[in-house]
């Protein structure tokens, strides 16, 4: 899960990005990065563009927004532990 907010969360914040750019800013290798889109776009949350004519960039669509938001929300809400200590 970690993998798809990341993902999310780079072009959600970056804009529409090349492959490399997102491996870059998401922290993971070329070939999890295209299972993680391919996933992404069969849920409609990633969708892939033309840029330029023959590049292709991918894009965070309007849901991805959306379920990023409620992420944010919820974990906020959530206790954080440090240093084995629970806090809220």
């Amino acid at each position: 899960m970690e993998m798809y907010i990341s993902t999310l969360q780079a072009l959600a914040y970056y804009g529409p990005l090349k492959l490399t750019k997102i491996t870059y800013k998401a922290k993971m290798n070329c070939g999890q990065l295209k299972e993680i889109l391919n996933g992404l776009i069969q849920k409609k949350l990633v969708e892939e563009r033309v840029f330029k004519k023959n590049k292709i960039v991918y894009a965070a669509t309007p849901k991805a927004r959306t379920i990023l938001s409620y992420f944010n929300e919820i974990k906020e809400m959530l206790p954080v532990v440090e240093d084995g200590k629970l806090t809220f």
